[in-house]
């Protein structure tokens, strides 16, 4: 049992890697290992069948969910990486011994381990593979700027609850090939992510025009499609727009990109939630970070609602006040206008969707239905082009 022993007590001195000892598998599996390694069956059986529920929900190798769950921390080491470059020497000492031990226990094969119960009943069965804990973990560090760390290692897309960032399981799976149309446009919003995933000067960008023209798509699809560059995406509510220094605050040292997503965006001319977002704008020295840029959706152009009602107020100084309002669009360092398309361009995007869709309709009888289909839901966009579509594919299917 000595050798069980040995893979015990470093687990119980763990200091960068101490959180890893509160996830259900790797604690029931390093409980396994030192009831075994005491000699009591029932506890050692009890804890492996607890840790082998939680691995088989991950998948069956335990080596590949250690290294998993190791290069997902959010420790002390990894932070100070990402935020300064610089470690010392006795913490890289400890990071390499640690990495050796949680490799050892994630190597332990699964034979030795039930042999050491001495339990004749049935057992459930992991594997193990070959993996290098710290040639993975040297690659993570590496690239802090595309793989981040932390839950930020796991997802790319997050909303706010409580002033942070919380993971989305799942989130919209849209895709650049997938969009139709709007080339030129969605080309101006690519081309200023691909500014701030390299460092250089990037904008914040005010997507206006018709509603189901594809903005909010576009903006999903670009972090879908640059994730692995390092880029995630954070939306937030208007309501939440107060949160934003906070939210900042807890981004600006990463070394991952990140967009705010805001959809939908109009403010009431006695709506104070704008404040928040004009300080962001203008890069205030509390809410500006260089990997951070704003992307916000819109239907009008001026994003204040105003009515000729407000215009009879008895301010004295009113009219610049509506100047401030009115102006907040104008803030966005980019504006990118989808305009609602003509006929043609509808139906170019109905040809394309009826291609990705496998639709077996003739395009000719298809382009019919389609202007018919449009003309009864109020008018063409690119989003009752796809609701056409999917509906037409779904009556083949009947």
């Amino acid at each position: 049992m000595n050798d069980l022993k040995q893979l015990v007590y470093p687990m119980r001195t763990l200091v960068i890697f101490k959180d890893l000892a509160d996830d259900p598998v790797i604690s029931g599996f390093a409980d396994a290992v030192a009831f075994a390694a005491e000699g009591d069956t029932d506890k050692a059986v009890d804890s492996y069948c607890r840790a082998v529920k939680g691995l088989y929900g991950f998948g069956e190798d335990i080596t590949e969910y250690i290294l998993t769950r190791v290069l997902e921390d959010e420790n002390m080491y990894i932070i100070r990486r990402a935020e300064t470059g610089v470690t010392g020497t006795l913490m890289d000492e400890c990071l390499s011994s640690e990495l050796y031990s949680l490799e050892r226990l994630a190597k332990l094969p699964c034979d030795r381990l039930l042999e050491s119960f001495g339990y004749d009943g049935f057992l459930p069965r992991y594997l193990t593979s070959d993996l290098d804990f710290s040639a993975a973990y040297a690659d993570r560090i590496h690239n802090l700027s595309k793989h981040g760390f932390g839950v930020y290692s796991s997802h790319h897309v997050f909303v706010v609850e409580n002033g942070r960032p919380v993971p989305v399981d799942h989130p919209d799976s849209t895709q650049l090939s997938q969009l139709y149309g709007y080339e030129r446009e969605r080309k101006e919003v690519i081309d200023n992510t691909l500014a701030l995933l390299h460092g250089k000067p990037a904008n914040n960008i005010l997507l206006y025009g018709q509603c189901g023209t594809g903005k909010s798509s576009t903006v999903k699809a670009i972090a879908n499609e640059y994730a692995k560059d390092g880029l995630r995406l954070i939306e937030i509510k208007k309501k939440q727009l107060h949160e934003l220094p906070d939210i900042i605050d807890v981004i600006c040292c990463n070394p991952l990109k990140f967009i705010i997503f805001i959809d939908d965006l109009t403010f009431t001319e006695d709506d104070d939630d704008y404040a928040a977002l004009k300080a962001i704008l203008e890069g205030s020295v509390n809410s500006s970070a260089d990997n951070v840029c704003i992307y916000a959706t819109s239907n009008r152009r001026h994003l204040v609602h105003e009515t000729f009602e407000s215009r009879k107020g008895d301010e004295v100084h009113f009219n610049d006040t509506m100047a401030e309002l009115l102006s907040l669009s104008d803030r966005f360092g980019l504006t990118v206008t989808f305009q609602k398309p003509d006929k043609g361009q509808f139906l170019e995007v109905v040809e394309q969707l009826a291609k990705q869709y496998e639709v077996s309709t003739p395009v000719e009888e298809l382009k019919k239905q389609a202007e018919m289909f449009a003309l009864a839901r109020g008018g063409r966009s690119p989003r009752i082009a796809k609701q056409f579509i999917e509906y037409t594919k779904g009556m083949e299917e009947l």
